[in-house]
């Protein structure tokens, strides 16, 4: 019973890693196709990447946080 949220936790992960690779891609493509200038393609790319890392960071912040007020609340968060 243990193992269910760490299998969740993982396939949830995988699910969503998956749907923003595809997202981009496609994205991508469709610039691809439309002529967009090199450079222009770039920019793109690159106010993605940042978007992205702003968003890991949102998560880790929002796991950070959410950790704290457990252990703040008195909750058991080790891992067995």
């Amino acid at each position: 019973m243990d193992w269910v949220p760490v299998f969740l936790l993982t396939f949830k992960l995988l699910v969503l890693a998956i749907g923003m690779f595809f997202a981009i891609k496609w994205h991508y493509d469709q610039g691809k196709k439309s002529g967009v200038p090199a450079n222009e393609r770039r920019t793109v790319l690159r106010a993605g990447g940042m978007v992205s890392a702003v968003f890991v960071l949102g998560i880790l912040m929002l796991g950070f946080l959410t950790f704290s007020l457990g252990k703040t609340l008195g909750l058991d968060l080790t891992l067995p």
